[in-house]
């Protein structure tokens, strides 16, 4: 069964807003603003590698060299491809060090201790992203050089089960929890992730939500016609996914729930948006039985670098399907819905805020196929009840609101304004 989305909910969810951005204008009533920041930022990844996490922390980076701050980025030369040391990149400094030893999606620098001190030793505040394996190592780091750390988390790690896996789950999260009792501040995706993150529960006292930043332009409506016209069996609706062909995702769901849709649209079609031969997950080849059972119904693109494509894929839409397992957020809802498409989402915390949020969209029970196709026939169905302006989701999910909160909170613990 479909999860209908209450008014009571809606209305939880806002009250935990209101109250938030009253935490936030309290912490930065007494702030001197007149002071350009340097800022230093640890994450694994950065551009051009494309995931949620990577464009959230580029798209805040970017924007606080914007607003004239002077912004370090120190992440993992992922790619012998990339520049070896520095570049800069719309005015972010870039430091990619050296990472010989890859485990899985993990990567061990070397050298990252030292770079790191120097990065900070410079920096009036520190932004980190986890889940990260050298978390509680920026934490130690910055309390020799005297600054403060302010955490952004983007999700708990979530493995199979099994022995090493959860050898894996409990040091990573006591390397977390190291740096979270030490960290000035903890941001998260929503209170509603927050509440239900094994992570950020226990530090509920120390984290401000903050929605991710979304940027995406508007379709170009002829270019997604065009689209549509290419993929369309007969006059049948079009089922996007956007996101990478990964177990967690759960790209499986969205296939399975074609049995469901095909019964009441025979000509439908489910079209992947994202990568999907990925060779160290190999979620692709164990599922080929089911992508070949489903044939023609369905259609890989691939990764769509650019923005203005993407953004012509979701309008090309009828709605977005997104079955993952977990999600802390999922930028792929607002992206599509400021494009003009509703989503159909899993039931589960953080994932649910945006159709919550908006009311663009159903939600579906988490792990059931049969639940999915029917939220899919929901909104086929009657499309009209689903649509809003991009100005209504722009107005919840702002940018600039985004911007202004990480801007108070690292003006805020900044070590200018320690005096």
């Amino acid at each position: 069964m479909d999860q209908p989305v209450t008014m009571q909910a809606v209305a939880q969810v806002r009250l935990h807003h209101m109250l938030d951005k009253a935490i936030m204008e309290n912490l930065s009533d007494s702030v001197d603003r007149s002071q350009k920041l340097n800022i230093a930022i640890f994450l694994l990844y950065y551009f051009p590698h494309r995931t949620g996490l990577t464009l959230h922390v580029q798209s805040m980076a970017e924007e606080m060299v914007r607003r004239g701050h002077d912004v370090t980025v120190v992440t993992a030369r992922y790619s012998n491809e990339l520049p070896r040391d520095e570049s800069t990149h719309n005015g972010v400094r870039i430091v990619r060090l050296w990472a010989p030893i890859k485990l899985s999606r993990g990567m061990i620098m070397p050298a990252f201790p030292w770079a790191a001190y120097f990065a900070m030793r410079q920096a009036d505040v520190v932004s980190i992203h986890t889940p990260m394996l050298e978390t509680a190592l920026v934490s130690l780091i910055a309390l020799i050089a005297g600054v403060n750390v302010i955490a952004t988390h983007h999700g708990d790690l979530v493995l199979p089960n099994g022995l090493i896996n959860r050898f894996i789950r409990g040091t990573m999260f006591m390397l977390y929890k190291f740096m979270a009792q030490r960290a000035a501040r903890l941001t998260a995706y929503s209170r509603d992730y927050a509440e239900n993150s094994y992570y950020l529960k226990p530090f509920l006292d120390k984290v401000i939500p903050n929605y991710p930043p979304v940027e995406i332009p508007e379709p170009d409506q002829a270019a997604a016609a065009e689209m549509r016209r290419s993929w369309q069996k007969a006059d049948g609706p079009i089922i996007g996914y956007a996101g990478r062909f990964v177990e967690e995702k759960r790209p499986d769901l969205a296939i399975r729930a074609m049995e469901t849709v095909l019964k009441k649209y025979p000509d439908a079609r489910l079209v992947f948006a994202g990568e999907y031969d990925i060779p160290y997950e190999g979620t692709w080849q164990v599922q080929q039985p089911l992508v070949k059972q489903y044939g023609d119904t369905l259609k890989f693109l691939g990764l769509l670098k650019d923005r203005q494509a993407l953004a012509n894929f979701y309008a090309a839409c009828d709605v977005i399907i997104l079955p993952s397992d977990t999600e802390c957020f999922a930028l792929v809802q607002v992206e599509a819905m400021l494009c003009g498409t509703p989503m159909v989402m899993s039931n589960i915390p953080g994932g649910r805020v945006p159709v919550k949020e908006t009311g663009m969209g159903e939600l579906a029970e988490q792990g059931n196929a049969q639940s999915f196709g029917e939220a899919l026939v929901k909104v086929l169905d009657n499309p009209e009840k689903y649509i809003k302006s991009r100005e209504e989701i722009e107005s919840v999910f702002s940018f600039k609101k985004t911007m202004d909160t990480y801007e108070s909170l690292f003006y805020t613990y900044a070590r200018s304004q320690r005096g």
